[in-house]
């Protein structure tokens, strides 16, 4: 495309419009910042234009840069078009609908006047992809709405509404008529001889208090608890400082820089993977999507456990009805009130509102018949983990429910096409395996059977998306992928317990690295007994599986985790914050000397790397298979189902960073010191070999939808 097909410019009445027309979001892509410039030379030179309209085609105003271009020598930035809209000798009115993101809220605060549409919404979210706004939105906008403001929404990189905006005088005014174009072109004509025009460079919405320097030592300390490993959020405190504290111009400098450093640094670039693998993983290869499948209007989910009811929740928040089927009464009575008391807290909390609570909580319904649910659109299984207890419920549901509905079942490792035999329709079966706390994980695995229709994957993906929900796809083994993915990474861990390393080590580095729990204490959040049925099967079942002592025994004793007040820590009564315990040390040492272990110190950067190649590795065997479709579609559900750091990219992508050929050579020494195990994927050999990159890798024989 080139400038004249996507920046559109017409004169009505004396006023230039200067349309953007570039689909599907109006970003900025090549051309556009060209087309506003000679827009605005056309119309500055023209005697009958009296006054300027910026606004965008289709559904939104411009909604931010191309990130595609983001790392690379773009012909101009942000900066110059903006600059040319703040120095155009007629007024510009930007009118704003649906989003001004980034560089499009950067072109909206050069304009000199800024109309929105009710539903409008701004940001600056730039700190979300390791960079900050590089075309003088931090300058601009501290001048609009002052300091205290700006650190809120820069930092954040959060969204903001149109009456929010407007309250703080980042907007002039709301148009609340249908014809936003109409009403933008009327008001140009009437400011059309104002002088002088009213640009944000020469504005000051402060005072003295508001830029002191303990304003801004706050925010740095306050980033320091929460983002520590990260560089834009700090960056972005110092444009704003900057903005106070010099003039306009010296501050754009400053804010140019700050863009310059963090443009081509290691977490501007696993952010911006994280962005395009999240968006790669919605597409299914070899099915093509369609508008026209059903939605799903009406849920049900079997068990009112935690998960159960945490899914519930999921569905409640989505605005989808949901029927919560419980058979014991008061399994049933447990259900509704950790519902309840889940969204007590938030209102406790300030995050939802009594009004909120109330029309979340009509939507669910608390039933004890599987007649009750037979007319639901999907209906999700989240009974215990046991392949006889899934076909008892799966059984029952094909029974029951209507033609066409999603049988969906929340394992996290059992066989989906095993599960389907329950039913005479395994077309419409497949997994949607949610994480815990699954009303707040956004992760969910959609899982593939042999029987699985191309359509139940996509209703099934469409569903988790209407939930907020992040979807990746897995073919159906032991684990799926992400929890096949992630167990070496748990085995590695228990071994090194036993060879010397502590809970409180691991989980230290973890977070070093830059996870926000560590892995023993996130397991004694979701409960050590999660997993513990997994492994006596894979016992059962290998008489090579590598028992994991200490755990087991951990469970054994009653210790699982937060919900019985101890685990891998201990917890006071009410109180979520772990305490080492000398008992589970004990248990160590015990399995340390039963198995004639010898126990030794380790460094981080061992047990961080052993954690975290191991499960490289099983990646790789996992794509070899055929059970992932791509590599960035494990990275996916690492960042969302485990917490793993967004600015590392994802698993295969922090590995990239320390080298395929590098982790090839690990891993094949610790195969030879520890065993088979440790044995290294053909494909991570390959790839090492060749000299390409892990993120690159693609499944195996896992290329089309359905076999």
């Amino acid at each position: 495309m080139n400038e004249t097909t996507i920046v559109h410019y017409d004169v009505v009445d004396t006023i230039g419009v200067i349309t953007i027309d570039n689909p599907p979001v109006n970003a900025l892509g090549p051309g556009v910042r060209e087309g506003i410039i000679d827009a605005l030379e056309q119309g500055n030179a023209d005697d009958g234009v009296q006054a300027f309209v910026l606004i965008g085609a289709g559904r939104n105003f411009i909604a931010g840069a191309d990130i595609r271009q983001f790392g690379k020598t773009r012909p101009i930035g942000s900066v110059v078009s903006a600059a040319a809209l703040d120095a155009s000798s007629k007024p510009v009115v930007a009118a704003i609908h649906g989003y001004a993101l980034g560089g499009g809220l950067e072109h909206a605060l050069a304009c000199h006047y800024r109309l929105a549409a009710p539903g409008a919404k701004v940001g600056l979210p730039e700190v979300t992809l390791g960079i900050v706004p590089g075309g003088g939105g931090t300058q601009r906008l501290t001048r609009l709405i002052g300091p205290e403001a700006a650190l809120d929404m820069v930092v954040s990189g959060r969204h903001m509404g149109a009456a929010e905006a407007l309250k703080l005088g980042l907007l002039d005014a709301i148009v609340d008529e249908p014809d936003l174009r109409g009403a933008a072109i009327r008001h140009a004509r009437s400011i059309a001889s104002a002088r002088p025009l009213p640009r944000a460079r020469d504005r000051q919405n402060w005072n003295e208090a508001d830029t002191a320097p303990a304003v801004f030592e706050a925010r740095r300390k306050a980033l320091t608890r929460k983002s520590r490993h990260l560089k834009a959020p700090f960056k972005a405190v110092d444009c704003i400082e900057a903005a106070v504290r010099h003039s306009f111009d010296d501050g754009l400098a400053f804010e140019q820089q700050a863009f310059s450093e963090l443009e081509q640094g290691a977490e501007a670039k696993g952010l911006r993977y994280a962005f395009f693998a999240e968006r790669e993983a919605a597409k299914i290869p070899g099915v093509q999507a369609s508008a026209d499948l059903a939605p799903v209007a009406s849920a049900a989910v079997i068990g009112a456990g935690t998960m159960g009811s945490g899914i519930a929740i999921a569905y409640a928040d989505a605005g989808i009805p949901v029927k919560l089927l419980e058979i014991s009464p008061d399994a049933l009575e447990r259900g509704k009130a950790r519902v309840r008391d889940t969204y007590a807290t938030r209102v406790k909390r300030g995050s939802l509102t009594q009004q909120a609570m109330d029309a979340c909580l009509d939507r669910i319904g608390f039933v004890q018949r599987y007649e009750d649910i037979a007319d639901c659109d999907a209906v999700v299984e989240a009974v215990f983990e046991r392949m006889d207890v899934k076909h008892d419920v799966f059984s029952k549901l094909d029974a029951v429910m209507k033609p066409g509905a999603l049988l969906l079942t929340n394992s996290s490792a059992l066989d989906i096409d095993e599960i389907a035999s329950a039913t005479r329709r395994p077309q419409d079966v497949a997994g949607a395996h949610f994480f815990a706390p699954a009303n707040v994980m956004k992760l969910c695995e959609v899982v593939r059977g042999n029987g699985t229709a191309p359509d139940t994957l996509l209703r099934t993906m469409k569903m988790g998306r209407a939930m907020g929900k992040v979807c990746a796809v897995a073919g159906s083994c032991d684990g799926f992928v992400a929890n096949r993915s992630r167990a070496p990474m748990m085995s590695e861990m228990m071994i090194m317990l036993e060879e010397g390393a502590t809970p409180q080590q691991i989980d230290r580095v973890m977070t070093d690295f830059g996870y926000p729990m560590g892995p023993f204490a996130v397991n004694d959040l979701s409960g050590l007994d999660v997993s513990y049925e997994g492994r006596k099967r894979r016992a059962e079942a290998n008489p090579d599986y590598r028992k994991l002592h200490v755990p087991d025994r951990l469970v054994e004793m009653g210790r699982l985790g937060q919900k019985t007040g101890a685990g891998w820590y201990r917890y006071e009564p009410g109180d979520r914050t772990p305490h080492p315990d000398a008992a589970v040390l004990g248990v160590i040492g015990a399995v340390a000397r039963e198995l004639g272990t010898a126990q030794r110190e380790f460094t981080d950067t061992e047990i961080l790397h052993r954690v975290l190649l191991a499960s490289v590795n099983e990646a790789c065997k996992i794509l070899e298979d055929g059970k992932a479709y791509r590599a960035s579609d494990i990275d996916v559900m690492w960042l969302y189902g485990f917490g793993f750091p967004r600015h590392r990219g994802g698993l295969m992508f922090w590995a990239d960073t320390v080298g395929a050929k590098d982790v090839h050579a690990q891993i094949t020494e610790w195969a030879q010191r520890y065993g088979s195990r440790w044995t290294p994927s053909r494909l991570l050999g390959d790839i090492a070999a060749s000299g390409s990159l892990l993120r690159d890798a693609t499944g195996g024989t896992h290329q089309k939808a359905t076999p």
